[in-house]
C-alpha cells in the first residue's frame, strides 16, 4: 500500500509537468526561445516526483531490475513484477485524476486548455513504431538520469533538470507525463479510449523497459560484476595473504620454542 500511495502521488504531481509547459506556451507566445523556455516546464514534474522521493514507474527500471540480475532467481523476479505493477498502477490512476481535474475544474482559462490540447496531441502524432523508438531513448535517458543523481550531491536538481528538459527538447514519448497528456485528450471526448493503449501506452511502456533495462541496466550490471569480481579477487588476495603470515607467525613461534 505504500508503493501504490507514493506511486499515486507522483502521477499527479507529474501533471505539473503539462500545466507548466502549456502555461509557458501561452504566455511565452511570440517570444524568441519560446521553444526551449516552454519545453523547461516539463521538467517541473520530474522535480517535484524525485526530490519528493516519490515511486516513478521510470525511477524502477534500473536500481529494481539490478538485483535481479546480480540474483536472478524466481523470487526476486516475482518482487520485481511486484514493484513494477504496483508503482505503474499508482502512477496511471494518479495522472488520470490529474487529467480529469485539467477538464473538469475551473481552474484555467481557455488559452490554457487550448495549450494543453495541442501539446497532447502533439503526442498522438507518432505512429507506434515511432512511439517505441522514442520511448527507449526517453528510458535511457531517465536511467542514465537515476544513475547520476548518488553521486550528484549538491548537483542533484540540476542534474534533474537537465537530463528531463533533454527528453521534452528531443518530443521523446514517456509513459507516465504522455499519460497525463493523452488522458486529457480521452476525457475531453477528443480521442477514443483505446487510442490510449494504442498507439501510445503499449509502445511507449515498451520503449521505456527497454531503454531503461535491456539497455541500460546491462550495461551497469556489466560494470557492477566487473567491479564486485575486482573485489572479490582483492578480499581474496587480502585473505591468502593474511593467511601467510599467520603461518609464518606459528612457524617462528615454533622454532623458537
Amino acid at each position: 500500500m505504500a508503493l501504490l500511495w507514493s506511486a499515486i502521488a507522483a502521477g499527479l504531481s507529474m501533471g505539473a509537468s503539462l500545466m507548466a509547459k502549456g502555461i509557458f506556451q501561452v504566455h511565452l507566445e511570440g517570444v524568441p526561445g519560446a521553444f526551449l523556455l516552454e519545453n523547461l516546464g516539463y521538467t517541473f514534474g520530474f522535480v517535484i516526483v524525485i526530490l519528493a522521493r516519490q515511486q516513478l514507474f521510470t525511477e524502477n527500471t534500473v536500481t529494481a531490475v539490478l538485483p535481479v540480475m546480480h540474483k536472478p532467481t524466481g523470487s526476486n523476479f516475482m518482487l520485481l513484477l511486484r514493484l513494477w505493477g504496483l508503482v505503474l498502477l499508482g502512477n496511471l490512476i494518479g495522472t488520470g485524476l490529474a487529467a480529469l481535474a485539467f477538464n473538469y475544474m475551473p481552474i484555467f482559462d481557455e488559452a490554457t486548455r487550448q495549450a494543453f490540447t495541442a501539446i497532447s496531441e502533439k503526442v498522438m502524432e507518432n505512429t507506434p513504431g515511432e512511439m517505441f523508438a522514442n520511448a527507449v531513448i526517453s528510458g535511457w535517458i531517465i536511467a542514465t538520469m537515476v544513475w547520476m543523481i548518488p553521486h550528484a550531491e549538491n548537483a542533484k536538481l540540476l542534474i534533474i533538470i537537465m537530463m528531463t528538459w533533454l527528453v521534452a527538447l528531443g518530443d521523446l514519448a514517456h509513459i507516465v507525463v504522455g499519460s497525463v497528456e493523452v488522458l486529457y485528450l480521452v476525457f475531453a471526448g477528443t480521442v477514443p479510449w483505446q487510442a490510449f493503449f494504442w498507439p501510445f501506452a503499449l509502445p511507449t511502456l515498451l520503449g521505456n523497459i527497454t531503454g531503461g533495462t535491456l539497455i541500460f541496466a546491462l550495461i551497469s550490471h556489466a560494470q557492477i560484476r566487473n567491479d564486485m569480481s575486482e573485489e572479490a579477487k582483492a578480499k581474496a588476495q587480502g585473505g591468502s595473504k593474511r593467511r601467510e603470515k599467520a603461518e609464518a607467525k606459528k612457524a617462528a613461534g615454533e622454532q623458537t620454542e
